[in-house]
């Protein structure tokens, strides 16, 4: 076995460095391309690199961070960060935005008449006169919004009352609260082993621990996660059981009930992400209906509606939770957008939101369809509905250099890295919303089914 080297390495940083994050990792990059990083060595642990260079941990965390997400390094829980064992053979051809298919945001659909629908709901916001343009909007959301929240989380979950549900600045806002309500600096949040990138950087924000919990076919393993809790002591359990990001598992109501039962035996809260909830016709009852005393249930409204509103909803167990979470809103800038929030209500209460997420469901399904015709079946992880799917890699390829073989070419996705704390397969998730239309979708699965066909080494001579 080769020895590991010393831990003696520090970066070299020019004096116009610009952000020391960013420096750091570019000075990671270029000490791999000149021989001084050699693959398998492990970087020094972020808090000593930190005091070297006499910085904040949090700007070190975030340097190692963009270095996995440009393939340079790999983080595995409790041994470290490690210089990746295959790097990626530097680009040849690059066709910038030529397709992008990593954001993962709702298709395009082919509706001029309920575009136009969707433009006269923000035109009569008017209606609310002056006070909806030159008035703050209250943390948590007016009494009126939130009660418009709770009828539209009432059809999966019933019996919700207004005081416990809050409008957020998207998802992303919501889940920041949250986070930093229930944890603090040096504590535990137990995560899938495949996890939405957004709460890792939030973890490294708020420096709070991940554990990642062992993932089957069926999602989340509850015996391992009742494991994690007896071994780890997480202060809170994060997952996103419907269209699971990036796996597209919808965890079967069996697997929730069983997911729940261990969280009640804890006695410790879940943080259920459902920005992709609304989007199948039918899913599983959601645990803040199966464990309603433990739940923050965070709907956001990007995926099914629209990303440009930034608006979700949180479900909080109660209604002194729903004050204290308002509380931490105040602070953290989780106030959603008065406008962003009366166009959504509006838009609700009009019916057209139920349209949008018909029109979205119609126009995903047409794209599965093609992704299933162009992609090998055997590889593919993929839902009834829902607009993003999971390649797995066969071997030899490593998500890495597929990621960057297809970069080659001017294609955007992303891989496992992205998603995975501590060791995963190797994969891919595929946007299919994310081109503007089916050709430019057809074109990019082109480049991807081509190069599945190929050998790693020639993925640098893409063009």
């Amino acid at each position: 076995m080769a020895k590991t080297r010393p831990l003696s390495w520090k970066p070299r940083l020019p004096a116009n460095r610009g952000p020391m994050y960013l420096a750091i990792a570019d000075a990671i990059g270029e000490d791999i391309e000149a021989g001084r990083l050699a693959p398998g060595d492990r970087l020094p642990p972020m808090r000593a690199l930190a005091e070297w260079l006499g910085i904040d941990f949090t700007t070190v965390t975030r340097a190692y961070a963009e270095a996995a997400r440009r393939e340079l390094v790999d983080a595995e829980v409790g041994r470290g960060t490690f210089v990746r064992k295959r790097p990626l053979p530097p680009p040849r051809t690059v066709t910038v935005g030529a397709v992008e298919m990593s954001m993962n945001h709702p298709p395009e659909f082919n509706d001029p008449a309920l575009l136009a629908r969707m433009w006269q709901g923000l035109r009569s916001v008017e209606e609310r006169g002056p006070d909806l343009l030159m008035r703050y909007q209250p943390p948590g959301g007016t009494a009126h919004d939130r009660e418009v929240g709770a009828r539209w989380l009432a059809s999966r979950i019933p019996a919700i009352a207004a005081d416990r549900v809050l409008v957020t600045a998207g998802l992303q806002g919501g889940l920041h609260s949250v986070l930093s309500m229930l944890l603090s600096p040096g504590d535990t949040l137990a995560v899938e082993a495949l996890t939405y990138p957004g709460v890792r950087a939030l973890a490294a924000l708020l420096r709070i621990r991940l554990v990642p919990v062992p993932m089957d076919e069926h999602g989340v393993d509850p015996q391992a996660l009742d494991a994690v809790c007896q071994s780890e002591a997480p202060k809170a359990f994060y997952c996103m059981p419907t269209l699971h990001n990036p796996t597209t598992i919808t965890m079967p109501l069996a697997r929730r009930e069983a997911v729940a039962a261990v969280m009640q035996r804890h006695n410790l809260p879940i943080i259920e992400d459902d920005d992709y909830g609304s989007l199948p016709t039918e899913a599983p009852t959601p645990l803040a209906a199966l464990a309603p005393n433990l739940t923050y249930h965070i709907a956001g409204l990007s995926k099914c509606l629209s990303p440009a509103l930034v608006v979700a909803y949180v479900l909080t167990p109660d209604a002194w939770s729903a004050a204290r979470l308002t509380s931490v809103m105040r602070a953290t800038s989780g106030t959603v957008s008065s406008l962003s929030a009366a166009v959504t209500s509006r838009w609700i209460e009009e019916g057209t939101a139920e349209r949008v997420v018909q029109a979205i469901r119609a126009e995903a399904k047409e794209r599965l369809a093609i992704a299933a015709r162009m992609l090998p079946r055997s590889q593919l992880v993929m839902p009834e509905e829902g607009f993003h799917l999971w390649l797995r890699l066969p071997e030899p390829w490593t998500s890495g250099e597929f990621v960057g073989g297809l970069r080659n070419a001017g294609m955007g996705i992303v891989g496992r890295e992205a998603f995975s704390v501590g060791s995963s397969p190797e994969a891919v998730r595929i946007a299919l919303g994310a081109s503007a239309t089916r050709e430019q979708l057809r074109s990019g699965l082109g480049m991807a089914a081509d190069l599945l066909t190929q050998l790693p080494m020639m993925s640098s001579t893409v063009v």
